[in-house]
């Protein structure tokens, strides 16, 4: 079928093993250390505290420019990154199997700081890695291979260490992730290095102000524009991500068996589809067009939970609702990655990168909060009509934001003593 085409590309592969490497890490320090510490008969207080150490992910944008500025004198500056970052991570990874919860409480919260900051610190050069590389007409498809593997190393980090708990002991399990991350090594090692469009900062002061001034002057009051999109494209996604499993839980009665087992098998192969079709699409009928569709598509998806409210714990309805929401919400994402590429400079992509995604999860990180006061006012058939209506801001700004960003599109950004900035089309 010619519309996959885009897909049959030395990079793609590249870019699944890279999305592996990036997706490994992330629940080792959240679900698969609350089960470690859960076995090993850690305190609850204990268990909720650690929560905090995913706030690596939130504030990854605070170092990004270190990344934008400094060039290490191997693999080029964005693979020398990446490859120091996985080294990192298998050591760290490795390090957990030294340590006893009960006993070494203080070392392994330190060993997981670490895991969490080097996993951060390769989301942004991998971003960045992505937005530099790929063609516009491959960035959807890029993006969309990239959250493949990524969410197929999530599964293997929670269910498969999961699995491995009822036969095997815990350092042997940690000792097992940490060779996992050697995948990432091999999409390092075949990875092309991306030619620097531009110079990048050349201080510490400009890799800061640098990726704003070249919003502003390449957008004016149109990078208003841009940044609302970014903010407000996924905000219903995120907003009802909040309280999903708390509905499934609480709210409809599920267990948790049967709502890790729906959501691994149903929510991969709705990705994998998602994914495969969503790259597909945005190749074959342009950004704009599947921007609307996809969210029109997610908002949709949203109000078959509602279908789940009314009808109660049905496996059926759950596994539709399931299935088509993450199959929704890949597309979307796989849209949504491509216009966020399309706005970041080569020169400055990571930090660029990095904030706009930070923005984006502001429906998640900043208003999440306030998601159970919104299903104490209206229920939960109330919850998700709502979140199904905060899509429809972003689908009124697509056709104006997309325009924006293709007429601002950088080719090059010019670092001087006075941070001029220099743009033209690519």
């Amino acid at each position: 079928m010619g519309w996959f085409a885009v897909f049959r590309s030395r990079r793609m592969a590249v870019l699944f093993l890279l999305g592996f490497s990036s997706g490994l890490p992330l629940l080792l320090t959240s679900q698969t250390l609350q089960a470690w510490f859960t076995a090993e008969r850690v305190s609850l207080a204990q268990i909720a505290a650690m929560s905090s150490v995913g706030l690596a992910y939130t504030f990854k944008f605070a170092w990004a420019p270190l990344l934008d500025r400094y060039r290490l004198p191997f693999l080029g500056r964005r693979r020398g990154w990446v490859l120091v970052f996985q080294v990192g991570l298998v050591a760290a990874i490795a390090a957990m199997s030294l340590f006893d919860p009960r006993r070494d409480l203080a070392a392994v919260v330190w060993v997981a700081i670490g895991i969490a900051v080097l996993s951060a610190s390769q989301d942004v050069v991998l971003d960045a890695y992505m937005t530099d590389v790929l063609a516009p007409h491959e960035r959807a498809a890029g993006s969309s291979v990239n959250i493949v593997g990524y969410r197929i190393a999530m599964v293997v980090s929670s269910s498969l260490a999961f699995v491995l708990a009822d036969h095997i002991a815990w350092p042997a399990i940690w000792l097992t992730m940490s060779a996992f991350m050697l995948v990432g090594f091999a999409g390092t090692v075949f990875a092309e290095e991306p030619a620097i469009a531009g110079r990048p900062p050349r201080t510490i002061a400009q890799s800061i102000t640098l990726p704003v001034l070249d919003l502003w002057q390449r957008y004016r009051t149109g990078a208003i524009v841009v940044l609302g999109f970014a903010a407000i494209y996924r905000f219903g996604d995120y907003f009802a991500q909040s309280l999903v499993i708390a509905f499934l839980k609480g709210g409809v009665g599920f267990d948790f068996t049967e709502i890790a087992a729906v959501y691994k098998v149903l929510g991969l192969g709705g990705t994998i589809v998602g994914g495969a079709f969503g790259g597909a699409l945005v190749a074959r009928f342009g950004m704009p067009r599947m921007l609307v569709a996809f969210g029109a598509l997610s908002a949709t998806t949203h109000l078959l939970y509602i279908w789940l409210a009314v009808a109660g714990k049905s496996m059926v309805v759950f596994c539709i609702a399931v299935a088509c929401d993450n199959t929704a919400i890949a597309m979307g994402t796989a849209a949504f990655v491509a216009f966020l590429m399309t706005v970041c400079s080569p020169a400055v992509s990571a930090t660029q990168f990095a904030l706009l995604t930070s923005l984006s999860s502001v429906g998640q990180r900043v208003f999440g909060p306030l998601a159970d006061r919104v299903v104490a006012a209206v229920g939960w058939s109330g919850y998700f009509a709502v979140c199904a209506a905060m899509v429809v801001p972003g689908l009124a700004l697509v056709w104006f934001a997309t325009r924006v960003a293709d007429a601002g599109a950088p080719r090059e950004v010019a670092s001087s003593d006075d941070a001029r900035v220099t743009t033209s089309l690519r």
